[in-house]
């Protein structure tokens, strides 16, 4: 159950442990100063894995509508139908394909970053791009949330990889995997004294200052393959290095007291999926954050509904009735959680009075559209943060198999981040757009 927190800068709990919905109020005392017309823009990436229930036969629409335009004309799908109240604020665009990736079972492998595409290996997912732009002034550039999966690598339905982002290599960025370790990160915590933290970072750069080594004289000894490892050693080296400098920068800028007991390290399934997003609602709101990904848990959600297959089975819902009457439960379980998290976020205040909801650009996604099938991928966007989209229908591309990496160019370019070109893109969407 929702709780109202009378005092917001107090530890005493609002929360039993195991709780997972906290309706948080506007937290005036924390919220950075900033000038009344510079209302930051916020990127969210959320990512489900597998895709969702296509139709089936003569069974009608599952998930996917069938015929483009505005959703108060074609009306909302079984597996949508949990978005109805937010038909006007939603966008879904078909026929994007992520050309970069060919693994049938990657799940979002390569999502954020458009994977490789012929002799171009992608670097730099989307979002560290922001997090580079929009992301800079804030304690933490980018928030990268991830899930612990019981199933390794692809079984679970996200492929390899720690998170939905990337780093300058292509290599997959760790994630914040529970709603325990995002508490720690977000919230003070004992020990956290400027001097103490310091002392924590200085260590850290000692042990960097005992394996570095000088490279040069090594390296023209070695083979180019050796060469080419070592040059990801001091890269992986200097990206610790830059991170050690951030932290120091604001080791003397307290962070907020916890408004509420650290949660129960055994959450999972839905209640560990609402708390992690309750709590990435606080970071944005306080402005911790601007920029933020969630690889959700697949695996545990499925068996929070009572599903005894695991997700690679799921993916394999024409066999039977049943097996497709769980994955459209999963669908539509999926979809209440994301209206909720848009519930959240209307219901938010910004520091200008304003909702969260309103400078924010949601989108939640996959590589895969259904079962295994690489086309067409589930693209869904929301948010009142980029100005010239205009939501409320469903957009089918003219062109099949638009490439993936133009419409991330076009929420970057709408989030303020100047950029003509992300990765092979060729152009930003203009269907998404007003002219």
């Amino acid at each position: 159950m929702s709780s109202i927190i009378t005092n917001p800068l107090s530890r005493r709990s609002i929360l039993r442990k195991g709780a997972y919905c906290i309706a948080l109020p506007f937290l005036g005392s924390v919220v950075r100063s900033a000038p009344a017309t510079s209302v930051p823009k916020r990127l969210i990436y959320l990512g489900g894995g597998y895709g969702f229930t296509d139709s089936y036969r003569d069974k009608g629409a599952s998930f996917f509508p069938r015929e483009a335009g505005r959703f108060s004309d074609i009306g909302m799908t079984k597996g949508m139908k949990p978005l109805e109240k937010h038909k006007d604020d939603l966008t879904m665009v078909s026929n994007l394909t992520n050309l970069g990736v060919g693994n049938p079972h990657g799940g979002s492998w390569g999502y954020l970053n458009c994977g490789e595409y012929h002799e171009h290996e992608a670097g730099l997912s989307c979002d560290q791009i922001a997090a580079k732009n929009i992301g800079k002034d804030t304690r933490f550039t980018s928030l990268v949330l991830t899930a612990r999966e019981p199933i390794p690598g692809q079984g679970a339905g996200h492929g390899a990889g720690l998170s939905l982002s990337a780093d300058a290599r292509g290599h997959s960025i760790p994630g914040i995997p529970t709603p325990v370790h995002l508490y720690k990160t977000l919230f003070a915590q004992k020990g956290d004294s400027p001097e103490q933290l310091l002392a924590r970072l200085n260590n850290k750069q000692s042990i960097l200052d005992l394996v570095a080594i000088d490279g040069g004289s090594v390296k023209r000894t070695l083979a180019k393959e050796d060469q080419l490892k070592l040059d990801e050693y001091f890269t992986s080296v200097r990206e610790i290095e830059l991170s050690l400098e951030r932290q120091t920068e604001w080791a003397y800028k307290p962070k907020m007291e916890a408004p509420f007991e650290s949660p129960d390290l055994n959450l999972a399934g839905e209640k560990e999926i609402r708390l992690m997003l309750e709590m990435l609602v606080l970071a944005l709101q306080s402005d911790m954050t601007r920029v933020a990904t969630y690889r959700l848990p697949v695996c545990s959600l499925i068996s929070d509904l009572g599903i005894s297959l695991s997700p690679h089975s799921l993916s394999h819902y024409g066999f039977d009735d049943d097996r497709r009457a769980a994955s459209e439960k999963r669908d539509q379980k999926i979809m209440n959680i994301f209206a909720w998290f848009l519930d959240r976020l209307k219901e938010t205040k910004d520091f200008d009075g304003r909702s969260l909801f309103d400078s924010c650009i949601v989108s939640f996604g996959s590589n895969l559209r259904t079962g295994h099938g690489l086309t067409s991928l589930p693209a869904l966007l929301s948010g009142g943060g980029a100005d010239r989209i205009r939501h409320g229908r469903h957009i089918v591309l003219p062109k099949e198999n638009t490439s993936l990496a133009n419409y991330w160019l076009t929420l970057l370019q709408q989030a303020g981040v100047d950029t003509p070109k992300f990765h092979y893109s060729d152009g930003e969407i203009s269907e998404l757009l007003n002219s």
